[in-house]
């Protein structure tokens, strides 16, 4: 007890601070499978590490803000002349309402994991933790979130029931797989079969190589918690080393307005040459008039104050709206505005379409000036997440389960995914029916354009030609001005 008093002594008035002078609160540091590479220009393996956590005292979260890097950012033109990748991306927003998980919670149907293999994960959680004033206050409790990130790496790399004698079973059976013991131990081994690994990026909406369900290898790129937000992003091992830049920015919106009970976590990071943003919010909670603004305030506070470094050299995107691709998720609390007898009236006869007509977050989204103006939300035909009653499917306050004085919440959507940018193209949109919490947990399926740069014998015969190397010593160059079309043999034959 008397840590947790010293913890909140010295929390508070940095908070205050923070209220003050509106910065993000919250530390820029989080957790990696891998480092991220340094150079645009480098694409050689990422060497496997053990789970490491990336702080201001040692190496930054955003590897080109502590190191000197020449390249500019691409310009529009020159992206044009790269080439297009697509990749399935499923991301995932789940309010576990601050029920620890037990030790034998399988999360793979969640995952989707026996159906398709994707090649990113984003996962968003709310309440990890209790939010009382203890864990508001103290120390963010990194152990719950280390929980849930390893039973979603055991969901992530099980192997497929078909191929039973896999590699990675064979692992597992040694006590040699999955944790982050095992990867420092065995650095060597996964580093050898990671220069085995090729990219097999979707195409045709088709997943990156059926094959791969009979023996998968997730990584965590980046994963940060603040108070009981958590937001994990995951890829295959062998798309790690095209990630890049991964930073993360906490925006706490609660108590005070900088409280972390409520707010988002944001994760940035580039896949071969595009940008992408990710926040997990979790906006004021409330179903009486007035709580929506409450609500508006919240978004508002979180798209002007999450901030990412800038990086030394490169004018790399700052606010959430600049990258690329740029998907929200969350516990966003917005209710139907309907009289709660009529809501459960409606949410019984599944009319989905009277309900979505008043439906908050689909009015900020869809007027002019709303809070969310601009961003996109695939249909839903699905039933209301929020609110259950806990190990039941029986929604909250209802006359058969109520008790006497307890508060009767009305069926609404709270949690909901929402993208902007134009390589995002959504498959699915639905609900897991996981009866864990109060919420069911709600899972898009994306398709994704990513750029990736055209490495071919232009691109060398640049560099040879420019000021950084002297042509006119270098028999290279006077090959490559007299034959522009040279092929590569030839052209390693001579240097």
């Amino acid at each position: 007890m008397l840590e947790n008093q010293r913890q909140a002594e010295v929390l508070w008035p940095r908070l205050v601070a923070n209220k003050l002078f509106r910065k993000p609160s919250g530390s820029h540091a989080f957790v990696a499978d891998f480092p991220m590479a340094v150079d645009d220009d480098f694409d050689g393996e990422a060497v496997p590490a053990a789970v490491e956590s990336f702080d201001d005292d040692g190496c930054s979260p955003d590897a080109d803000a502590c190191r000197s890097v020449k390249r500019p950012r691409p310009r529009p033109q020159q992206r044009a002349s790269n080439k297009t990748l697509k990749y399935r991306l499923f991301a995932s927003t789940w309010n576990v309402g601050g029920v620890a998980p037990p030790d034998d919670l399988d999360l793979s149907d969640w995952l989707d994991t026996r159906n398709a293999a994707y090649d990113i994960y984003v996962l968003g959680f709310q309440e990890v933790v209790p939010l009382s004033a203890r864990n508001v206050l103290g120390a963010d409790k990194k152990r719950v979130g280390m929980r849930w990130n390893e039973l979603v790496r055991a969901a992530l790399n099980r192997s497929s029931p078909s191929a039973p004698n896999s590699s990675r079973d064979q692992r597992e059976a040694k006590g040699t797989g999955g944790g982050a013991a095992a990867a420092a131990a065995g650095g060597g081994e996964i580093k050898q079969q990671a220069a085995q690994q090729k990219v097999h990026p979707v195409r045709d909406g088709i997943g990156g190589g059926g094959g791969e369900l009979a023996c998968r290898d997730y990584r965590c790129v980046v994963s940060k918690q603040m108070v009981g937000i958590l937001l994990t992003v995951w890829v295959r091992a062998d798309l790690a080393r095209f990630v890049r830049r991964a930073s993360v920015s906490c925006v706490g919106c609660g108590v005070m307005g900088c409280l972390g009970n409520k707010g988002a976590v944001s994760v940035r990071f580039w896949l071969h040459d595009t940008s992408f943003c990710v926040a997990c919010c979790h906006l004021a909670s409330g179903g009486r008039d007035g709580d929506e603004a409450h609500r508006n305030a919240d978004a508002t506070e979180i798209l002007s104050r999450t901030t990412f470094p800038r990086g030394h050299s490169l004018n790399l995107p700052q606010k959430i709206l600049d990258h690329d691709r740029v998907i929200l998720l969350g516990d966003l609390n917005y209710r139907i505005s309907l009289p709660e007898a009529k809501t459960r009236l409606l949410v019984e006869r599944q009319d989905w379409k009277t309900l979505l007509e008043n439906d908050q977050l689909r009015s900020e989204v869809e007027s002019e000036g709303g809070a969310f103006h601009g961003w996109n939300e695939g249909a839903i035909a699905f039933s209301p997440t929020y609110k259950y009653y806990p190990n039941s499917d029986t929604y909250y306050g209802c006359a058969s389960h109520g008790r006497k004085g307890e508060k009767r919440r009305a069926p609404a959507w709270c949690d909901r995914i929402l993208w902007r940018g134009a390589g995002l193209k959504q498959k699915r949109y639905d609900r897991c029916e996981s009866r864990l919490s109060d919420h069911r947990p709600v899972r898009a399926l994306f398709e994704v354009e990513v750029g990736a740069p055209r490495r071919n014998l232009n691109s060398l015969r640049s560099f040879f030609l420019s000021e950084r190397f002297d042509g006119g010593r270098s028999a290279a160059a006077d090959l490559l001005r007299e034959d522009g079309t040279a092929s590569s043999a030839r052209f390693g034959d001579t240097i």
